[in-house]
């Protein structure tokens, strides 16, 4: 290598490694704060996630709600059945409901938590 021109003109090697974690983190916070574009993105995706979900739970509810009449009428056997003299489409709203109530309730609080937890992550950080 005394003397070669080509090889004397090579750059020495220089090493690229990624950011440590002291890099500092996108500062959502602070677009969040001056109301820029960005920020108003991001907040802009929770509302359409959380809306989202609402209509999907309420759908779903209406869906299974609205069966009940359309399985009654399908099936007159049903409405004819009593149980304890109380005839069967009453004991099917009346009591059969209040589950599904509570159940699409639960649905919601749990996945609109789980939505705001990633938000939250988002905006500090994490």
């Amino acid at each position: 290598m005394t003397g070669d021109p080509l090889h004397s003109q090579v750059p020495p090697r220089v090493r690229v490694t990624a950011p440590g974690t002291g890099a500092a983190p996108f500062p959502v916070s602070r677009e969040l704060d001056e109301q820029s574009e960005v920020g108003e993105l991001i907040i802009g995706s929770l509302i359409r996630s959380q809306l989202r979900l609402a209509l999907v739970v309420g759908g779903g509810f209406l869906l299974i709600l609205l069966s009940v009449p359309v399985l009654l009428a399908f099936l007159p056997v049903i409405a004819e059945l009593t149980v304890f003299g109380v005839p069967a489409p009453w004991i099917l709203l009346g009591v059969g409901v209040y589950p599904l109530v509570i159940g699409c309730g639960l649905l919601y609080v749990h996945s609109a938590q789980r939505n705001e937890t990633r938000y939250r992550d988002l905006v500090d950080g994490r």
